[in-house]
């Protein structure tokens, strides 16, 4: 069934999953805080554009969202031309972005007083995810409404699955960065032994690979690790974001969280390297420093 669909934020993440909709049949209207990302969205996929949230939701369905951090989801939808101000009630608001549990019971509770309904549902994959429609999906809402939108996030995802009200979705995302963090932690700090000690980086990591030492971030960043190329979408200054959220959420309810702070602080040594927009498996380049400032 075709659905009257807007999506609001046209990044790495957001524009290939607005093209899934749009492939899938969806009538679907963009908006981009820069105008020329929405028009050269149009030139690939059919749909249509709108100059302001508001506009882009009129008459929608379904709204989707993927912006940057607490500040830009409460701009897009009850800040100046907002799209929480044009949509229609019993409306469906999918939030992807990675924010504030605190900031996703927010909006559902502005929501319910406008009569429509919000869903937090932060995205893990990383950019090939999104183009390859391979996203995992971790939502926090209410059931029924979980239920119409599940048809439409399965077009961009390969995992979709209600975790409980709204808020859940965003510290389920929490959980999913604290484990990438000390894993993309240990693999950098393997990767920088074997290379210390002479070992041969790809027989090494094609042995460990096929037993417990086995993850996502092995199978897929050892070799762009080895070779220092960290360019695969998903930047140290987008986790260190992730991880502050995370970091604060642990403060509020007394969970300890030393190895994701420890990390933390490792990727403001990344930043300090020039590294703000390189990919998370950047952890390496610290190590590769601090090697070659100990034998100047």
């Amino acid at each position: 069934m075709s659905e009257k669909v807007a999506f609001l934020g046209l990044g790495v993440m957001g524009y290939p999953m607005a093209g899934f909709l749009s492939k899938a049949g969806h009538r679907v209207t963009v908006y981009n805080r820069t105008k020329q990302k929405a028009e050269k969205w149009l030139k690939e996929y059919n749909g249509k554009m709108a100059l302001t949230p508001y506009e882009t939701v009129k008459k929608a369905s379904f709204v989707f969202s993927c912006v940057g951090n607490d500040d830009d989801i409460r701009s897009v939808t009850v800040g100046n031309e907002g799209a929480f101000l044009g949509l229609d009630a019993k409306a469906v608001f999918v939030d992807h972005s990675t924010v504030s549990a605190k900031v996703a019971r927010e909006l559902s509770n502005e929501a319910q007083k406008r009569e429509f309904t919000f869903l937090d549902a932060p995205i893990s994959g990383g950019q090939s995810g999104a183009e390859n429609g391979t996203l995992t999906v971790m939502v926090g809402g209410d059931e029924e409404s979980f239920q119409k939108a599940e048809p439409l996030i399965k077009n961009y995802s390969k995992m979709v699955k209600l975790l409980g009200p709204v808020g859940y979705g965003q510290l389920t995302k929490m959980v999913n960065q604290i484990c990438i963090a000390g894993t993309v932690q240990g693999l950098a700090e393997g990767i920088h032994f074997a290379k210390s000690v002479g070992l041969n980086v790809e027989e090494v990591i094609k042995t460990i690979s096929k037993g417990a030492a086995q993850s996502w971030q092995m199978e897929n960043r050892y070799k762009t690790m080895n070779e220092n190329f960290f360019d695969y979408g998903f930047a140290v200054d987008w986790m260190r974001k992730d991880l502050g959220i995370a970091l604060e959420e642990a403060r509020k309810n007394n969970a300890h969280l030393p190895v994701t702070a420890l990390v933390d602080q490792f990727y403001s040594e990344v930043q300090a390297l020039g590294g703000n927009r390189w990919d998370t498996s950047s952890l390496i380049a610290r190590l590769d420093a601090k090697n070659q400032q100990n034998n100047k």
